[in-house]
């Protein structure tokens, strides 16, 4: 019998130990840097970046309202994943707190979905960052281009990984760096001394709805915030690599939410109360329309400091990507769930992360990448399902969280919501199937490959899972505990002699 810690706490490696792990990783991971890297896998300026156009000729400026929206909708699941990290802050995010909240099936088929909408988000930042790259250095932009740019990319993130942690803090903390200067600095610059439009243009719909309500309009443009609030979930999947992590990963979890928040609304407002064109960019007639906005109010010189900037935040993307991606690989293999696990699950003496797993993280989105160059066409069909895939996901947690709940499972970990806990969940879950609906309607093109491309991504990496899963029966040949969130939480009220109600 172990007695009752006298602080209240278990020590992280004892917290491990009670989860049923051993400690093999370098605990050097601080709040900030944890932050930093949920942030940068988050990464405002990307997402901005890549839905400014669609979101303005869709929806027009009312459509920056989404970013609370969504805000708000991802806090709440925030929330709750806070509650499970700080009881289970273990590698690998998504699959082990679904297995410990339900089960090994359930779990497998979580981390499936996720896994695949993290590898080719990888593949998709590779690509849209080799836009940036060839704008700062004046080189064409062609398939040949893009796809060199993108390896390099993949490839650098790579080396930087192999390193170890403490390499894969400091770059976070200089790509959260750049990224609060791409989208806050400019932001603010644009708003205080580039403004040309009033702030009431936000509720101006500017023509977009027609002769008809604006209601299908706007629900239409939620891209704006659903591609945008996501990569918090990352913080909790280096678990094992942070100090006191089951009170710091549930911090850095908010945190990214609010400050990425902030980060897009200056970011974005910014844009559109600078643009000089803006009733063109609603209108469709400009596909790219902040780099001239960033010339016409910067000038030539600024613009290219801003690509600099952007360039390092898509490095920091692509290598907190990476990370996240190699962690839910080797917490999958640990537990005997994947061919190859021995292989998958090795952790480097030397830089004490998981190299093999960091590996197929990068070679797979690069194959992707090979493919995209044989048919750019395929760049939007292989990414539309990642986003619906994540959410997908981030609502088999919370629903999970939720059936824990109603069997009598009070959270144990020094993060806790209480009473309102359940609340909480209930909101964070209808939220959820709320995003997924808006995320899955189809489109109104007429052609039923664009139109429904987002179901047939997710259908057909559904169907691929569940055929290797009742086929390969991965979840009987690992004895990993599952569906013990009541006992676990038992066990270690018993060891810190308290019950949390904070």
């Amino acid at each position: 019998m172990t007695a009752p810690s006298s602080d209240g706490r278990l020590a992280d490696d004892e917290h491990l130990a009670v989860l049923g792990y051993e400690g093999k990783f370098d605990r050097s991971m601080s709040l900030w840097a944890n932050f930093a890297l949920g942030f940068t896998y988050l990464s405002p300026l990307v997402g901005v970046y890549s839905l400014f156009a669609v979101a303005l000729s869709t929806g027009g400026p009312p459509s920056i309202w989404w970013i609370v929206i969504v805000a708000c909708g991802q806090l709440l699941v925030s929330l709750v994943f806070g509650e499970v990290v700080s009881q289970y802050p273990i590698h690998g995010g998504i699959y082990p707190w679904a297995r410990r909240l339900w089960g090994r099936r359930y779990a497998w088929l979580a981390a499936w979905v996720y896994i695949w909408a993290m590898i080719v988000t990888i593949t998709s930042v590779a690509e849209f960052g080799a836009g940036f790259v060839t704008a700062l250095f004046g080189i064409e932009l062609t398939p040949a281009s893009t796809l060199i740019i993108s390896l390099a990319l993949l490839l650098l993130a790579l080396a930087i990984n192999f390193t170890g942690t403490r390499w894969l803090a400091r770059i976070a903390r200089i790509g959260l760096f750049a990224e609060l200067i791409g989208v806050i600095g400019i932001g603010l610059y644009l708003l205080i001394f580039q403004r040309k439009h009033d702030f009431s243009v936000f509720f101006d719909t500017m023509g977009t709805a027609g002769d008809g309500s604006y209601l299908p309009v706007f629900i239409a443009s939620a891209l704006a915030g659903l591609f945008l609030f996501y990569g918090f979930e990352a913080c909790g999947d280096v678990a094992e690599e942070v100090a006191d992590p089951a009170r710091r990963i549930p911090k850095a979890m908010i945190m990214t939410i609010l400050v990425g928040a902030v980060s897009a609304l200056f970011s974005f407002g910014g844009y559109v109360l600078a643009a000089p064109n803006l009733e063109q960019i609603v209108a469709g007639e400009v596909g790219d329309p902040i780099p001239e906005i960033l010339t016409a109010t910067l000038g030539a010189v600024g613009a290219k400091v801003f690509l600099a900037v952007a360039i390092l935040a898509f490095i920091s993307c692509v290598l907190s990507l990476q990370a996240a991606a190699s962690r839910l690989l080797y917490s999958f293999a640990r537990d005997g769930m994947l061919p190859g696990h021995a292989w998958l699950s090795k952790v480097s003496e030397r830089s004490k992360v998981p190299t093999n797993a960091l590996i197929v993280a990068c070679t797979v989105p690069a194959l992707i990448c090979l493919l995209i160059f044989f048919n750019d066409g395929i760049l939007v069909a292989v990414t539309s399902f990642a986003i619906l895939g994540i959410y997908l996901s981030f609502q088999m947690v919370v629903f999970a969280s939720l059936r824990q709940r109603l069997r009598g499972w009070r959270p144990a970990g020094p993060f806790s919501l209480g009473a309102l806990g359940l609340v909480v969940n209930v909101l964070a879950l209808a939220y959820g199937v709320f995003a997924m609906v808006l995320l899955a309607i189809p489109g109104s093109s007429g052609a039923f490959l664009t139109d429904y491309v987002v179901l047939i991504g997710l259908a057909v990496v559904l169907v691929t899972g569940l055929v290797y899963l009742f086929g390969a029966r991965p979840d009987a040949q690992s004895s990993a505990p599952e569906g013990d969130a009541k006992e676990v939480a038992d066990e270690i009220r018993r060891r810190t002699g308290r019950v949390t109600t904070r």
